[in-house]
């Protein structure tokens, strides 16, 4: 699957199903990101995104953002963005 690398995962939370990104690109709620890493291959729409436990619509490049995700995420996946054909 193709896509633009925007970031890293840092840290997942299991008990609350949320992964901390580091953005190396700009994110945004509706864009689709697969996460791929060792033990990781999951794509999915994002739908909620919080910095500081504050929600947001959008991020950039150098923010660590929440991401509610619908799968266990693990640290050091890349975060890809899947651009709309």
């Amino acid at each position: 699957m193709e896509g633009k690398k925007i970031g890293e995962t840092t840290h997942f939370y299991n008990q609350i199903s949320v992964v901390v990104v580091r953005l190396t690109d700009s994110l945004k709620i509706g864009d689709t990101v697969h996460f791929l890493g060792s033990g990781t291959d999951h794509v999915q729409e994002i739908n909620s995104m919080q910095i500081e436990h504050e929600a947001i619509d959008s991020a950039k490049k150098g923010d660590e953002v929440a991401i509610k995700v619908s799968k266990p995420v693990k640290p050091h996946a890349t975060v890809y963005l899947i651009e709309a054909e």
